[in-house]
């Protein structure tokens, strides 16, 4: 069958939509928020010198199989960072079966590479060869497993010799839920990982799930052997509980290894990615990945897309924009640090430096304005620059403010998204 745009995820499976309606998602849906008058709240305390996660970047996908190609005005709006451009510093293309495939993916990703942005590839299916049917669909026979290496290997190699030094491969998307590609159970992952991984010459990341599901990822950390050989442990957030972003093992084993979402959208791919205050729900959902899930990657399914950063005219959506409060000023190599991450209801704040500057992102998705206090510690006085997204703004140049002993007041404007840029 041939693949068609991966709006519902692939033919003949179950629609993400009806997954999202059934499972419990990160963000809260959006409903009726508090309508209170503008007013001091819970300071916000910033705390530069607690850091958490090294961020890598935000992106998102290019299929030029399934859907076509960014034209090559797109691609500067997805990784130029001027005005009205996204400042994607992640770009995933796909390792297709066919070789015959691979030139379409070069044009878009050696941009991408030309503008500074980190690419990763992910397979869908080995060559048909090398597959066979089971109970369970479609694997990859376990006496080839060898040869796949080499062609994952092939195909980094590829890439290189068109200008492109991949960042990392995964050895397969979403094996958990692969009605219409190859599955993979966490034994064989594993498996692949000790014995075939270290013949391929990038980054491995392994195991893409779906969901974010334990099960498939915690043998690979428990296995030294797999362990040693896989450099990202890569997951999807589709449906995945806020309960269960945090990951102990991970934090427990994972020591010197990086830790990626390499896909979703969110809340569907339904509606238009235009909607407000919906959009918000991806500013939200962002903060509680790079929180709670401590990722230090957060790519979306297709860069351009009627629900995704870009529309289908080229322009930044306003789900995009929610994105670009994070990806344009939070760029790679930025650490997340500790601040108050909730100090009221629908508010939510996110923060990272490097070196001397701060970047603070703030999500209110109140129907009122939200006035808060700001304390950063151990600062002294100086102006943050601010961008705003609204119902009316987008990425707009903001009024700035200005810190004095380490304090400032900041209003935060109904169903808004607000970045504030230390000088």
């Amino acid at each position: 069958m041939t693949p068609q745009p991966k709006d519902s995820k692939a033919p003949g499976s179950v629609s993400r939509r009806s997954l999202l309606a059934a499972v419990p998602v990160v963000a809260a849906a959006t409903g009726a928020a508090l309508s209170t008058p503008a007013q001091a709240q819970t300071t916000v305390v910033v705390e530069p010198s607690i850091g958490q996660q090294i961020i890598h970047g935000f992106g998102g996908m290019n299929h030029t199989v399934w859907i076509s190609d960014l034209t090559a005005a797109q691609r500067e709006t997805a990784f130029g960072n001027g005005n009205g451009q996204l400042g994607f510093t992640i770009l995933r293309i796909p390792v297709h079966e066919d070789r015959a495939n691979w030139s379409r993916e070069v044009a878009t990703a050696r941009r991408a590479s030309e503008l500074g942005a980190k690419v990763i590839a992910s397979p869908w299916n080995p060559p048909a060869s090398m597959t066979e049917s089971f109970s369970g669909g479609k694997r990859l026979r376990y006496n080839q497993y060898g040869a796949y290496a080499t062609h994952l290997n092939d195909f980094n190699t590829f890439m290189a010799d068109n200008g492109v030094n991949l960042y990392a491969i995964s050895v397969q998307n979403e094996p958990d839920y692969a009605a219409e590609w190859t599955a993979w159970t966490a034994t064989e992952i594993t498996r692949f990982l000790r014995e075939n991984a270290a013949s391929i010459g990038t980054r491995i990341i392994a195991p893409e799930s779906f969901q974010y599901r334990k099960n498939l990822s915690d043998p690979i950390l428990n296995d030294a052997a797999a362990l040693a050989n896989t450099d990202i442990i890569g997951a999807h957030l589709y449906g995945t509980q806020n309960a269960d972003l945090p990951y102990p093992l991970f934090q427990e084993k994972g020591g010197g290894k990086e830790l990626w979402m390499t896909e979703v959208y969110h809340p569907n791919s339904s509606d238009s990615a235009d909607l407000w205050p919906g959009a918000l729900d991806v500013g939200e959902h962002m903060h509680r990945a790079l929180l709670n899930g401590r990722f230090q990657t957060y790519i979306w399914w297709y860069i351009r897309r009627s629900y995704g950063p870009m529309r289908e005219d080229g322009q930044i959506s306003k789900r995009g924009a929610n994105m670009a409060h994070y990806s344009k000023w939070v760029r790679p190599g930025y650490q997340r640090i500790t601040a108050t991450a909730n100090p009221q209801s629908n508010v939510y704040i996110t923060a990272f430096k490097s070196g001397s500057k701060i970047v603070i992102v703030a999500v209110n998705k109140n129907s009122a304005d939200v006035y808060l206090p700001f304390t950063v510690r151990n600062a002294g006085s100086g102006t943050f620059a601010t961008w705003l997204t609204d119902a009316t703004r987008t990425l707009a140049a903001y009024t700035s403010v200005t810190m004095s002993g380490g304090s400032f007041s900041a209003n935060l404007p109904a169903r808004s998204i607000r970045t504030f840029v230390s000088g």
